[in-house]
């Protein structure tokens, strides 16, 4: 059974209840357990509005998503045969559309249409999460982060769904406030990714 009477009183279910159908969404977490926390609320949210979640993230992360959701009832295999629950594993992802290490837009906008198609079966509103900017970041590969940030938002103002994005605090070598106006140009709203703290909008991007 769906434990909805706890996430209906959640701040975390409220919180992902009123956000913008397209926002651009970015996360600057200190460890995994505040991003999982935030992850599961944004999914099982989605889940409990009846949106599509799309899901691109690392193995590790996918499957202790997983647990987490399993534990609060979701049956996702039936999620998943239902097109409800796309999750797809971030590196397998990127090397369809990387070229040289540098997305291609071409590529990226087809298979993210085609995503999108399957994802919006039955006029269902979509979600989707991608880590993979977090791996070009951690591998180095800046301009590419930036560059597949970019085509995300441009084609989630586009398509009008929502769209998360989170990058571990680790990963940044620059000081963090010429980080986080490096990345937030890309993104409408950044959330509290801080241990200890609710999940809410900390900053709005301009």
């Amino acid at each position: 059974m769906i434990k909805e009477n706890n996430w209906l009183k959640s701040n975390i279910q409220d919180f992902w209840g009123e956000i913008a159908p397209c926002d651009h969404l970015l996360q600057i977490y200190d460890n995994d357990l505040v991003f999982l926390s935030s992850l599961e609320g944004f999914t099982g949210s989605g889940f409990l509005a009846g949106d599509s979640v799309i899901i691109i993230a690392t193995t590790a992360h996918i499957n202790a998503l997983n647990e987490r959701l399993i534990h609060q009832g979701f049956d996702l295999n039936k999620l998943i045969n239902e097109k409800k629950y796309i999750p797809l594993d971030a590196e397998k992802t990127l090397s369809k559309f990387m070229i040289n290490n540098w997305p291609d837009e071409v590529l990226f906008v087809d298979f993210v249409r085609g995503l999108m198609k399957t994802a919006k079966q039955n006029n269902r509103k979509v979600r989707a999460f991608g880590e993979m900017v977090a791996l070009l970041w951690a591998k180095g590969n800046n301009g590419a982060t930036v560059r597949l940030e970019y085509l995300w938002n441009e084609f989630c103002a586009k398509e009008g769904f929502c769209l998360f994005c989170a990058y571990p605090k680790t990963g940044f070598t620059q000081s963090a406030t010429d980080s986080l106006q490096h990345i937030c140009s890309a993104h409408s709203k950044i959330i509290s990714g801080e241990t200890g703290a609710s999940t809410e909008i900390i900053y709005k991007c301009s």
